[in-house]
């Protein structure tokens, strides 16, 4: 047996190391919102990091919120492939514990599943990587290339975590975000957030509302929130558009959605309404840009707005995304095609089918997660991580156990491969 396998056999052996680590993490209420309380979580993080022989720094993103960035420098780290391994130390908020019929922050393992807020929505696989590293570091397994290592903070709300990182400039030969996935390997759609906006240039009383809508009236005004009625007519025009002319494998046909989430307009029953605003969720494919998607609805809200005589002369404007739910009323998560041709996605996918004895699925997750902005930065990437969606976020959140022991056994094998293969070397 060599010695990847043996570490591989270490995983069941040692499994209660995992778990002890995992329990850590899960005893960290780091919910978002309300956020900006992970720094001990990521300063224990840190700390485990350290001890595997990376170089790290923690920096803040948003106060009391920072991220964790590593590197364990490998031998010939100019000439073999770097790793990125990524994941997020916020959760998603608890609601109610006492529907919990355990304690959300204190890890339990019953009947096959490890129970706790963050087992499948991600410190599950946060634990199991760095569970892994720990494990390739004690036996000494030589990288030549350099792995680097993101714990982000502000997935949960659309934060700026894992998109500081990318503008810092990390870079990478090969990318795994380790978000839910239960083991298959995934793109994603993207969503950007916007808000549509209708403000008249002049404020009405109530009562000027009749000779504003009648003949003879003499008074060119008009209700903002009536107008915007109007603009989200066109956005269901072209949300159906969009369902007959754009198509993605691996989507249900009409997955790219335009849905009017919040309306705010008016200021009071005594005047016409001078100011309405919509806050809307868009979901576009991954072979879209969100840039190209907001342009897109902007021309077409345009076009409404010019065939209406008001909006014609008071158009509508637009705000779109932002680095946080939580600071600004806005998010973006850019999309993320799946190329299976790349070198690391067969690596992967070959580490999987050795561990497993099956080969995992490979498609498009039906949500989103931080790889988008990697994969923007140019880095090959994809979603790979233990859990199942339909835990994630829930009542009672857990994950499998025996997934979770099967994916940190995939990544060290995996590890060992990508990190130790020339730069430029195709297989």
């Amino acid at each position: 047996m060599n010695l990847i396998a043996q570490l591989q056999q270490q995983v069941e052996e040692r499994q209660d190391e995992l778990f002890a680590l995992l329990a850590e993490l899960v005893a960290f209420p780091t919910v978002s919102p309300p956020a900006r309380n992970t720094m001990q979580a990521q300063q224990f993080l840190e700390r485990q990091l350290q001890a595997c022989g990376f170089e790290t720094e923690l920096w803040e993103v948003y106060p009391g919120d920072p991220n964790v960035t590593a590197v364990k420098r490998g031998m010939e780290g100019s000439q073999y492939k770097s790793l990125l391994l990524n994941g997020h130390m916020d959760v998603a908020e608890v609601g109610d514990s006492r529907e919990w019929q355990v304690d959300p922050f204190q890890l339990t393992l019953q009947d096959g599943r490890a129970y706790g807020r963050g087992t499948a929505d991600m410190k599950g696989g946060l634990a199991a990587l760095l569970f892994a590293v720990k494990l390739l570091t004690e036996a000494g397994v030589e990288l030549k290339g350099d792995l680097l290592f993101h714990s982000v903070i502000g997935e949960e709300a659309g934060e700026a975590g894992t998109r500081a990182c990318m503008e810092r400039g990390h870079t990478a030969d090969f990318a795994v975000v380790a978000d839910t996935s239960a083991l298959a390997i995934q793109g994603q759609g993207g969503v950007i957030t916007g808000w549509v906006t209708v403000q008249s240039p002049v404020t009405y009383h109530d009562g000027m509302r009749s000779r504003m809508i009648h003949a003879g009236g003499g008074v060119e005004g008009a209700s903002a929130i009536e107008k915007m009625a109007k603009l989200i007519a066109g956005l269901q025009e072209l949300e159906r558009h969009w369902a007959v002319t754009k198509s993605y494998p691996g989507f249900p046909a009409g997955s790219n959605t335009i849905n009017p989430a919040v309306i705010e307009g008016g200021r009071h029953a005594a005047f016409i309404a001078d100011r309405c605003s919509l806050w809307i969720t868009v979901h576009f494919y991954p072979d879209e840009d969100y840039e190209s998607v907001a342009a897109e609805i902007e021309e077409h809200l345009l076009g409404v707005a010019a065939g209406d005589p008001w909006l014609r002369n008071n158009p509508p404007t637009f705000r779109w995304g932002g680095r946080s739910m939580i600071e600004e009323r806005g998010e973006i998560f850019p999309s993320l095609e799946l190329d299976t041709e790349t070198d690391g996605f067969k690596a992967l996918f070959a580490s999987h089918t050795q561990v497993r004895g099956t080969e995992p699925e490979a498609g498009m997750s039906p949500t989103v997660t931080d790889a988008g902005w990697i994969g923007r930065a140019g880095i090959p990437t994809v979603i790979y991580g233990p859990g199942e969606l339909a835990y994630a976020h829930a009542v009672n959140e857990s994950t499998d156990i025996q997934e979770l022991l099967d994916y940190t056994k995939i990544m060290i094998g995996f590890i060992a491969d990508w990190c130790n293969r020339k730069k430029g070397h195709t297989e």
